[in-house]
């Protein structure tokens, strides 16, 4: 199989970045507790409308030549029923992080593509607001990768001070990209706010780059021996050499010359549960609903639900809220600013402001064997 010499989508000529749009669905999402488990990681979720979030990611990725989705065997059989557009399924050897994964995935790309191809690095479980202008700086990401060689992060232009991510500092401006100056871990409320007001951008986990500069960078660092392994054909082994590790930590934070691209689209990680308060319509109150259950897109979708026979949750005397449910009707009465979910047997509880908090309860559940 060769690379296309187009851009699926736009007729345009070769002279267009070949792109290799590469799908992280192996995760598990346990902040999403309890619609997300186990064996119901959150890709698989139709969170967002009748698709699951992985449907619409791979939808969203119609700008690249090729679509493949790495994913762990766990999730193999899953997403090769659910999904019948994409070039390939990637299954990783063993479950140790994104830099691993990656390091796979883009190995194998490259033995299908070429080593100058651009591959985009898209995680499965995001909003995103406006697909026209997020593939159009897709494209603009794969084309700075091909023709510097550099490792290209993409830096959403935030909206707010947000502690629930990590940022990104960017350096000279160099017209199509900046200079990636450093990554930032995530910060307290206090210094968010300094880091928005200084122009930093939130870090999307997306990321371009050609299998040639990924391979050199990683080669000189923790994934060393993974990609000297995956050069020899010892994929066992090298799986078994190196530890779990973020592609951020592991790689990234490590060169001195990555770039930085800004997207500037309305966007969202969908990483816990105070996010579905961002992007649906909230009810009068501010209360937002959402029925897993419910086949309507998101534009049928309001805060409340009252368009169906059964609106999914009833509030009174109750605000900012939010319900989520596969079906069970929740009623919330004179509270303010919770996160019920009722998936399965199971309801979690949470206020929304300590939604991230929800690892804790699935670290118990691990040690019981029950998540």
């Amino acid at each position: 199989m060769t690379p296309s010499e187009t851009t699926a989508g736009d007729g345009s000529e070769s002279e267009t970045p070949r792109i290799v749009a590469l799908v992280l669905a192996g995760g598990t999402g346990s902040r999403l507790y309890p619609a997300s488990r186990s064996t119901r990681p959150k890709q698989f979720l139709p969170l967002l409308g009748p698709e699951t979030l992985l449907e619409r990611t791979v939808d969203r990725a119609d700008f690249a030549d090729r679509v493949v989705v790495s994913t762990r065997s766990t999730y193999e059989a899953d997403v090769r029923g659910l999904l019948d557009t994409v070039d390939d399924v990637v299954v990783e050897p063993a479950a140790k992080d994104t830099g691993p994964a990656l390091a796979y995935a883009t190995h194998a790309i490259e033995d299908a593509y070429g080593d100058d191809v651009a591959v985009v690095v898209l995680p499965s479980d995001h909003h995103v607001g406006d697909d026209d202008a997020f593939a159009a700086t897709m494209r603009r990401g794969a084309r700075v990768a091909r023709e510097t060689g550099r490792l290209v992060a993409f830096g959403v232009d935030p909206t707010r001070p947000d502690t629930g991510y990590g940022y990104i500092e960017p350096g000279t401006d160099r017209g199509d990209f900046f200079e990636l100056a450093a990554f930032h871990e995530k910060p307290d409320a206090e210094t968010a706010e300094r880091y928005v007001d200084a122009g930093y951008r939130w870090n999307a986990g997306t990321f371009a780059w050609t299998p040639r500069a990924f391979r050199a960078a990683a080669r000189d660092s923790p994934l060393g021996p993974l990609i000297e392994a995956l050069d020899e054909g010892r994929v066992e082994e090298g799986f078994d050499a190196v530890e779990p590790t973020s592609v951020d930590y592991a790689v990234m934070e490590r060169v001195d010359d990555a770039a930085v691209v800004s997207l500037d689209v309305a966007w969202d990680d969908l990483g816990s549960w105070d996010a579905m308060a961002r992007v649906l319509d909230p009810d009068a109150d501010g209360n937002v609903v959402r029925t897993g259950a419910d086949d309507r897109s998101d534009d049928e979708l309001s805060g409340d639900g009252r368009e169906g026979d059964d609106p999914g949750a009833l509030f009174v005397d109750s605000a900012e809220n939010v319900v989520v449910t596969d079906g069970t009707h929740v009623s919330l009465v004179g509270v303010d600013g919770l996160a019920v979910v009722a998936w399965d047997d199971r309801v979690l509880v949470v206020p929304t402001d300590e939604a991230q908090r929800v690892r804790d309860v699935v670290a118990r559940l691990k040690e019981r064997g029950a998540f």
